[in-house]
C-alpha cells in the first residue's frame, strides 16, 4: 500500500467526519428552533387566555359580584400565567389558573341569569377554542422536546451536541398539586 492510497483514504475519512459533524449540527440547530417555536405557541396560547380572564371576571363581577374570593383567585392565577417564564413555572400557572377558572363555572352555575348571557356565553366559547388550541400546542411543544432530548442524549449526536452547548429541553408538565380537584365552596 502506497503513500497516496493512504493519504487519500486519509482525505475520504476526513470528509466523512466533516460531513457528519456538518449534518448532526444542522440538525441540533433545527431541533433547538423548532422547540423555541414550539414554546412561542405555547406562549401565545397562554396569553390569549389570559386575555380573554379579565372580559370574563368582569362579567361574572356584574351578576356575582359577592364571590370575591373566586374572582380575586382568578385574578391572581392570570397575573401568574402572565408573569412565568419558562415551562415549569408556566406550567404551574397554567394549572392554577385552569384550576381558578373551573371554580368561576362552578360560581356561575348558581346564577341561571349570567349563564343565559350572550356575553359569558361568547367568552366562555372563546375560552374553549384556546383551551384547544392550547392542549394541542402543549402536545407539540413536548413532542419536538423529546425529538431534541433523543438526538442531544442518543450516541453519537451527544458527542457533538455537549460541546457545542446543546442540552435536553424541559417538558412542559403540569404541577402535581395542580391534578388534585379543588374545593369548590359555594355557601361563602
Amino acid at each position: 500500500m502506497g503513500p497516496a492510497i493512504v493519504i487519500t483514504g486519509a482525505v475520504i475519512v476526513g470528509v466523512v467526519v466533516v460531513a457528519w459533524l456538518v449534518r448532526t449540527y444542522n440538525r441540533l440547530v433545527g431541533l433547538r428552533n423548532r422547540r423555541e417555536e414550539a414554546w412561542a405557541g405555547i406562549d401565545v396560547q397562554l396569553q390569549r387566555r389570559a386575555d380573554l380572564v379579565p372580559s370574563l371576571v368582569e362579567t361574572v363581577k356584574g351578576y356575582a359580584g359577592h364571590e370575591s374570593a373566586v374572582l380575586q383567585e382568578v385574578t391572581d392565577a392570570r397575573a401568574g400565567v402572565v408573569q412565568a417564564s419558562g415551562p415549569a413555572a408556566s406550567g404551574a400557572a397554567d394549572e392554577r389558573l385552569t384550576g381558578a377558572l373551573r371554580s368561576l363555572f362552578a360560581v356561575a352555575e348558581g346564577y341561571p341569569e349570567l349563564e343565559a348571557s350572550a356575553n359569558f356565553l361568547s367568552l366562555q366559547r372563546q375560552l374553549a377554542v384556546v383551551e384547544e388550541e392550547l392542549a394541542f400546542a402543549r402536545r407539540y411543544y413536548n413532542a419536538v422536546v423529546e425529538d431534541l432530548n433523543t438526538a442531544v442524549q442518543r450516541f453519537p449526536t451527544l458527542l457533538v451536541a455537549r460541546p457545542l452547548g446543546f442540552s435536553a429541553g424541559e417538558y412542559f408538565r403540569a404541577d402535581s398539586d395542580a391534578r388534585s380537584v379543588p374545593d369548590v365552596d359555594l355557601d361563602r
